[in-house]
């Protein structure tokens, strides 16, 4: 059952998710132990994912001006 947690930044939420990944690895979790860990695990690298992607489009917007670069909003939130 996944747990319900504040969003945390792309750096804290990779962290967990290689600390999950160690844990898994050792091969000392029950199966359902295990199958939580999974479910945490696609949610965290969801989340990260979708933190790249929002980068990548702030990145893609940068546009030159007068000699500087700046950015602008995007266009709608159509991030999911």
């Amino acid at each position: 059952m996944p747990r319900k947690k504040k969003s945390l930044d792309f750096e804290q939420s990779l962290g967990e998710l290689e600390a999950l990944v160690n844990r898994m690895e050792q091969g000392e979790l029950s199966l359902e132990e295990s199958l939580a860990a999974f479910e945490e695990g696609i949610r965290l690298t969801r989340e990260c994912q979708q933190r790249l992607e929002q980068a990548e489009q702030r990145v893609q917007v940068l546009i030159e001006e007068s000699g500087e670069l700046k950015t602008r909003p995007l266009d709608g939130d159509d991030v999911s």
